[in-house]
């Protein structure tokens, strides 16, 4: 495994969808794969209440689980997946090639297209979520942008150890490993990968890898995230 492998950045314990992750060395390796993937599920099936004002698009290829709130004036275009007990506030607009696991929270103003979430994941506020992966327990402060594509529209490298990995992707937001948070006003470009617990400043500009339990500042510094009750250095 490496510093990207899926294992390391995700729990699949009760996220039905791990097997979109069987063959992916990094995990970055399932964006282009969702459309296939999703190809493969029953799409179709509405188990929540659609208010009259929502849209939804392809209605044969979205499946809404159970227990779900769609408020009005939601837009949802097919093929998208949203899991039991998720909500998806007015305003919201997906696009398409959408993963949504149990619990999660698309916010008003926000703009998702061809993503993953897993459990509990929270883009809560005038968020744009763009060819992105975010794990169990993510939260993304209100107007974080998760930037997709480079200025010179070329292939997104991933900047690991002083050496930059290839990805063979011309669109690719960021990876959030479990429990990793950003603060509000947050831009990640592209390629940004912050591994399990990571979290940034309000309004920072973040780019490259952040280890597991880092925090990200202003002056793109990485600080060891320390327990509050210990002062211990979380591991």
């Amino acid at each position: 495994m490496n510093d990207f492998s899926p294992e390391i950045l995700f729990s699949f314990v009760n996220y039905v969808h791990a097997p979109l992750f069987d063959d992916c060395e990094y995990a970055w390796d399932a964006l282009p794969l969702i459309g296939k993937y999703l190809s493969t599920l029953k799409l179709g099936r509405i188990d929540s209440e659609i208010p009259e004002s929502s849209i939804l698009v392809n209605r044969n290829q979205i499946t809404i689980e159970k227990g779900c709130t769609i408020e009005p004036g939601v837009y949802i275009k097919g093929p998208c997946y949203i899991g039991r007990g998720s909500e998806v506030r007015f305003g919201a607009y997906i696009r398409g090639n959408f993963i949504a696991g149990t619990d999660c929270v698309i916010g008003h103003g926000t703009e998702i297209k061809n993503s993953i979430f897993f459990n509990r994941t929270h883009a809560a506020h005038f968020a744009y979520v763009g060819d992105s992966i975010l794990g169990s327990d993510v939260n993304l402060g209100a107007g974080t942008k998760l930037a997709n594509l480079k200025l010179r529209r070329d292939e997104v490298w991933v900047k690991h150890k002083g050496s930059e990995l290839k990805t063979g992707l011309r669109k690719f937001g960021a990876i959030l490993g479990d429990g990793a948070q950003t603060g509000c006003n947050s831009v990640t470009n592209p390629g940004t990968v912050m591994g399990v617990g990571a979290a940034s400043y309000p309004c920072a500009n973040i780019s490259g890898f952040v280890p597991a339990k880092h925090l990200f500042n202003h002056e793109r510094n990485l600080i060891p995230i320390r327990d509050n009750h210990t002062g211990k250095l979380e591991v």
